[in-house]
Formats: structure tokens, sequence, C-alpha cells
């Protein structure tokens, strides 16, 4: 992964990628990070040691969890960089007209999907962060709160991510089917 100052000097260029939908991994794998830490400084600590072998599952869990945020961002580039590609096809010809059309719903389609599954690991990470809060160490209390308003965040702008592409998309089957389980995801988040 590019350093933190290169990625922000890439989200704020011209470049239509990285965008929200590669934002919203980070915010969320920043909220895997937190649990982790919070759950490694309670294992660490004696006053904890009931404690210690739940925080050490809850920090694995996490950072399994922030790297697959990390390979959702790049797996949310490469779909919308297919959406761009699409744009750009011609579209003289009523020929050029329907392959640009095909392949722009095929890559809208993936566009959809990779945020989707980012408010899906979004929303493992929330629900770490409240096991991270059950550890009930007190003075890591606003380390899990943020934790979870990242959580949340992450969850909410991976929706507006994959509603966007709705907009586009023609398959309503599709969209349907990803609006059910975007929603099932944002009721769990509470």
């Amino acid at each position: 992964m590019d350093s933190l100052e290169a990625y922000l000097e890439a989200l704020a260029s011209p470049s239509p990628t990285p965008g929200g939908g590669s934002a919203a991994t980070i915010v969320a794998a920043l909220a895997a990070a937190l649990v982790a830490m919070v759950a490694r400084i309670t294992a660490a600590n004696p006053s904890y040691a009931a404690r210690s072998a739940e925080a050490n599952a809850i920090a694995n869990e996490a950072d399994a969890l922030r790297l697959q945020l990390l390979e959702a961002r790049a797996r949310d580039e490469r779909a919308y960089a297919a959406v761009v590609a699409a744009m750009a096809l011609p579209k003289v010809s009523p020929q050029e007209k329907a392959e640009r059309t095909a392949r722009l719903q095929v890559a809208l389609a993936g566009a959809a999907a990779e945020p989707l599954r980012a408010a899906e690991l979004a929303l493992g990470v929330l629900a770490l962060a409240s096991r991270a809060a059950a550890l009930e160490n007190r003075h890591l209390e606003s380390d899990v709160t943020c934790a979870r308003v990242f959580a949340r965040a992450a969850i909410a702008a991976s929706a507006a991510n994959v509603r966007v592409n709705h907009a586009y998309l023609e398959d309503a089957a599709l969209v349907q089917a990803q609006e059910q389980a975007l929603q099932a995801i944002e009721r769990a988040a509470g």
C-alpha cells in the first residue's frame, strides 16, 4: 500500500480514482486498527488477565478484517476504473453504442458490488468494536467510540457508492438484490 500521504495526494487529485468507495475502505480499516489496538493493550494489561484470551481473539479478527479492507480498497479502485474506461469508449455507430452500453453495465454492476462488500466488512468491524467495548477497559473508551463511528461512517459511505451506481444500472433484479443486502447491513449497524 502507498503511504498515507501518497494515498491522500491521489485522493485529492483530479483523477476519478481513488474516490469515495476507496476512502470508505480506509475509514473502516482505521476502525479495525483501533479495535486491534484496544484489544492488544487490554490483553497486555495484567488487570484484564481474565479477558486476555478474548482480547487476543478480537485483535486477530480485527487484523484480518483490516487486511481484507485494504484488499477491498484496491478492488473498489479497479471497479470504478472499469466504469471510467467504459464511459470513454466510442459511441458513434450503433455497434459502438451497444458495446459501450454492455461494458458500462458490467462495470457498473462491479462498481456497486465492491462497496457493498466493503459495507459488509465494515459491519464486521462494528461488531468487533462492540466486543472490544465489552472488554471494559475504561481507559480506551474513546478509541472504541472512534472505531464505532468510523465503522458506521464507512457503512454509510459505502452505501452511497452502491446506490449511485444503482441509478445507472438497468438490471432491476440485481439492483433489488443488492439494495436488500445493503438495507440489511444498515439495519444491523443500527
